[in-house]
């Protein structure tokens, strides 16, 4: 598959974004360790020496990538959550679609990527698993938990809940980017998100008549 080049920007300030963006979609679409700085450069439409200017090293830029186009959704979803005054059931459901929504937008899975590079770049899992996993697991523990101590939900392990909340929209995503052409999906992550949350929250059991 022939990677067109991505349109050259003429405006200085605007490099290290259209660097970042040409070096997730080369990630995404060759794989972290086949892609090199010079592909990076010559997609981006800019030297290497301009590359280096901005970027250390391929792994610099690749946490530079994380932090430009995650952490602002992170910051986004936490904010929506964390000053809402609604019950910590909505709270939920607000963090499950702000997400969902974030991850549709996504051209790529970087999941995906650092699954399939995670045992030759361990630096870089643990940069994302810090940074992404662990700081969206510990909002969604603080939402659990938040609803076991006002009575609204019951008592239970918010740790393993939070992993089971997210596991199916994280995985949909991934399969979105893996076998979308052999099994396509046909909802959106929202959707997913919301059915699931309802299974969450109401079970499939029919509610035993009196």
């Amino acid at each position: 598959m022939q990677i067109e080049p991505l349109p050259r920007q003429r405006r200085k300030e605007a490099r290290p974004a259209e660097i970042i963006e040409a070096a997730l979609l080369l990630f995404h679409q060759k794989g972290y360790s086949a892609t090199k700085l010079d592909d990076i450069a010559r997609f981006a439409g800019v030297t290497k020496g301009t590359v280096y200017l901005y970027f250390s090293s391929k792994e610099a830029l690749f946490k530079a990538a994380i932090l430009e186009t995650i952490q602002p959704n992170l910051d986004r979803i936490e904010e929506a959550a964390m000053s809402s005054q609604a019950s910590a059931t909505q709270r939920l459901k607000t963090a499950m679609s702000s997400w969902a929504s974030s991850m549709n937008e996504c051209k790529g899975s970087i999941t995906k990527l650092m699954i399939a590079e995670a045992g030759n770049f361990p630096e870089l899992s643990d940069f994302y698993i810090e940074t992404v996993v662990k700081r969206s697991r510990k909002l969604l523990i603080h939402l659990i938990q938040a609803g076991i101590d006002s009575g609204e939900f019951r008592p239970i392990d918010a740790d393993m809940l939070a992993r089971t909340i997210f596991s199916p929209i994280l995985l949909t995503s991934i399969w979105r980017h893996t076998y979308a052409k052999l099994d396509p999906i046909t909802y959106s992550l929202n959707q997913l998100s919301d059915f699931h949350l309802d299974i969450i929250f109401n079970g499939i059991a029919l509610s035993e008549q009196s």
